[in-house]
């Protein structure tokens, strides 16, 4: 399994982060599915990404020995939490899925993803994953997605540092990670 590196100081603000938590929790609010909440909520993030003003240089700070997540915000009631993940080159996740939607966006530099379907054991079959697609993300890419069907790895393939922020519909500061499960399984194409 990954580590990953876990950012638990107090948590500084910016103005542009106030303003995307509020956007943020005014799309939550309307009590939608868990694919549309992850759209709108994608609406909401691609204006921020990129921008100088959003995060403060504590909470852009890698860590050399894995990538590090730094809990931005966690809503009161849980139903939301901002998250930025900062990358080093070749640093990256194992295969998981998420314990609930999330919406993705990258805000400096290009992280690479694996997407995966997974193929339940059956008579003559063992479980497997089968790779369904390969995405490069650059700067200012958004994608959102609910279980079932969100098996992935990313990674910073690039030569720069890499930062996106995710939006979880699950309270980051009281679970750790919205890792469901990890999977450990042959892949086919």
């Amino acid at each position: 399994m990954t580590t990953i590196s876990t950012a638990r100081t107090a948590v500084r603000t910016t103005p542009r982060l106030d303003a995307l938590v509020a956007s943020v929790r005014e799309a939550v609010d309307q009590g939608l599915s868990p694919d549309l909440t992850a759209h709108l909520v994608g609406e909401r993030l691609a204006p921020h990404l990129g921008a100088a003003d959003l995060l403060t240089p504590e909470q852009r700070e890698p860590d050399p020995a894995c990538y590090r997540q730094h809990l931005l915000h966690a809503e009161g009631d849980g139903s939301f939490s901002v998250v930025a993940l900062v990358w080093l080159p070749g640093q990256g996740t194992c295969v998981h899925d998420h314990v609930s939607w999330c919406t993705t966006g990258v805000h400096t530099g290009e992280e690479r993803e694996r997407r995966y379907r997974l193929v339940p054991a059956g008579p003559g079959v063992e479980a497997h994953l089968v790779v369904t697609e390969d995405v490069v993300n650059p700067e200012g890419a958004v994608c959102g997605f609910a279980p079932p069907g969100d098996i992935h790895k990313v990674w910073n393939a690039g030569e720069d540092v890499a930062t996106s922020l995710h939006v979880y519909g699950a309270d980051i500061s009281r679970i750790g990670s919205s890792v469901r499960r990890v999977y450990d399984l042959p892949a086919d194409r």
